[in-house]
């Protein structure tokens, strides 16, 4: 070993030498280390030994060095394998949300949602901080509630559609007694059929494929009618891009404070509610009281698969709340007949109507992981079943979006006139709303729009399947009733019209009477008050009155002279005729 120091460094003309003493001076050193310890070990201690001396005594050290540097990349692979699997993993979750859905339980799935974050600048100078919410929209059937019926899907294929040959019978005669629309007949598959003929697969979405929602920690408003901040404060522009359909597409839905609604969003609601309305369903039926405006109304004619199957949800706001509790009619269980009731916190207008249009509008906001929903006004209470109205109005005319047309009017221009004279909301924006559609083209309704039956919705009652188109219309008819007035049935057209003309797709506007077959109309709280104290007040005679009946007589009137009725005179005049004639 001192050697080979040394003549390292006295001379560098031996090079070879060297490296061999080197070599021999290393394999000796190891030698005696492994001498050493085989004196403890025992004999696999042994084995090692003679194995790493044949190493080192038929490798050079060239050989070990690319022995070392092959582990070096081989490390290096592995290592890059694991970083990309993670980002595909990361990927794959923004962009494949249903195989994700298939694998995992439907409980609390969008708390899951990939978030993908911009930062603006405001007019303020504060960052804001704006956040791209992914949408829901897988499902599987074997998360299917239906597909345990005794009739399994696709069984339908093999039975005789009842209603194929079906037809309107002839309008009832007059009743002069009863004024107004009426419901006409309406043909309804039988129970078990109806749920056979659910499709087994989503529809189409034409064109749009992905579809996200802003959310921004401190909106900013910057136009004068920029909608709200629970709305995000659309620009025109904004507005004007989210009717360029494309293959994905992000847009202002509500709920811009978080992709979470209802979770410190406006709107708010409890953890408990948010994590059963999150779950995957199949079919709901929605509704909502707010401001304590209307009573109530319990469905009927429910088959048992739908009460199994079916949920009912009614929100409602703290003040209805307060007063289902002080009449006993909501107790801790949340349950008022068929009915789950969401108590809704932190509402973010001070109209009630409006409120209201969350629900309605942005019930796929609500229920991140829904595939049909039939939604009804609180007035409203059903008589038919949830599953034989999917059929009839959505699987039987292959359409994805359901709604009634007005039993009167077809026209927008009278349907502004009509909200006016009745007083729904101030002239000046309904004014506004109308020569601003009229800007973009808007038209009064004729023949030429056919087969468009009506501009004019009644809109009381929707019936949706949860698939992109039919949720962005949903979002931009809400962005629309944020903008300007609640009156939804303004804006309805409009929208629709944007969105058909950049696609292939269409909404289903039946009859009115077919809509009054399903749901019976009843009247708003105060009215039905107004009305039984009429009742009252008619039924009702103090007793005072009638012990004091008479001195509630008027006192005889005395005539003078002069005063002669003319009813006497005429009375003797016809005496004497008939004296003569006799």
């Amino acid at each position: 070993m001192n050697g080979g120091s040394l003549g390292l460094r006295t001379s560098a003309s031996f090079g070879s030498l060297q490296l061999q003493a080197q070599s021999e001076g290393l394999q000796a050193q190891n030698l005696y280390i492994v001498r050493k310890t085989s004196k403890i070990s025992g004999s696999g201690a042994r084995e090692k030994e003679r194995f790493l001396s044949c190493i080192f005594r038929y490798s050079s050290r060239r050989k070990v060095g690319m022995l070392i540097l092959a582990a070096f990349a081989i490390l290096a692979f592995m290592t890059g394998c694991i970083t990309v699997n993670k980002e595909n993993d990361l990927e794959s979750s923004a962009l494949d949300f249903d195989s994700r859905f298939y694998n995992q339980s439907p409980h609390h799935i969008s708390s899951f949602l990939p978030r993908k974050e911009v930062l603006q600048y405001g007019s303020n100078s504060m960052m804001n901080k704006v956040t791209v919410c992914h949408e829901n929209t897988g499902w599987h059937p074997s998360l299917s509630h239906a597909s345990a019926s005794s009739i399994s899907f696709g069984a339908a294929t093999s039975l005789k559609n009842p209603c194929k040959d079906f037809a309107f019978p002839p309008p009832p005669p007059g009743d002069r007694r009863r004024i107004g629309p009426r419901p006409c007949p309406v043909c309804y598959a039988p129970m078990e059929q109806a749920i056979a003929y659910m499709p087994r697969s989503p529809s189409a979405s034409p064109v749009l494929r992905h579809l996200t929602y802003f959310s921004e920690e401190n909106p900013i408003k910057t136009e004068l009618r920029g909608g709200s901040e629970f709305g995000g404060y659309p620009s025109l522009k904004q507005r004007n891009d989210s009717f360029d359909i494309k293959e994905s597409m992000n847009v202002h839905c509500g709920f811009v404070k978080g992709c979470r609604p209802g979770d410190g969003t406006g709107f708010d609601i409890d953890v408990a509610d948010l994590r059963e309305l999150e779950q995957f369903h199949e079919v709901i039926v929605a509704s909502a009281i707010f401001g304590n405006y209307d009573i109530i109304q319990q469905p009927r004619n429910i088959g048992e698969t739908a009460r199994k199957n079916v949920r009912f949800y009614m929100f409602v706001d703290e003040e209805t709340e307060a007063f289902m509790k002080n009449v006993s009619l909501l107790g801790s269980d949340k349950m008022v007949g068929i009915w789950r009731v969401i108590v809704v916190h932190n509402v973010p207008y001070t109209d009630a109507r409006r409120n209201g249009k969350v629900p309605k509008l942005l019930l796929h906001r609500l229920f991140p992981n829904i595939r049909y929903s039939i939604w009804i006004d609180g007035k409203l209470q059903l008589v038919v079943d949830p599953y034989q109205i999917l059929e009839r109005f959505l699987w039987r005319q292959n359409a994805t979006f359901a709604i009634s047309r007005h039993y009167r009017r077809f026209d927008v221009y009278e349907e502004a006139e009509a909200n006016k004279a009745a007083g729904k909301y101030s002239n000046f924006s309904i004014d506004y709303q109308i020569k601003f559609y009229e800007k973009e083209g808007l038209t009064p309704y004729s023949a030429a729009k056919l087969p468009i039956t009506s501009d004019v919705p009644e809109g009381c009652v929707i019936i949706r399947e949860h698939i992109p188109i039919t949720n962005l219309f949903s979002c931009l008819w809400f962005n629309e009733v944020d903008r300007f007035t609640a009156r939804d049935q303004l804006s309805f057209s409009t929208v629709r019209d944007k969105i058909m003309a950049k696609v292939n797709w269409s909404i289903s506007m039946f009859l009115d009477c077919e809509r009054r077959n399903f749901v019976i109309q009843a009247y708003h709280r105060d009215l039905l008050e107004q009305r039984a104290h009429t009742v009252v007040a008619r039924s009702y005679s103090p007793p005072a009155l009638v012990r004091d009946r008479n001195l509630t007589k008027r006192p005889p009137v005395r005539h003078g002279k002069g005063d002669r009725r003319s009813g006497s005179r005429r009375h003797r005049k016809v005496i004497s005729r008939n004296r003569e004639n006799a």
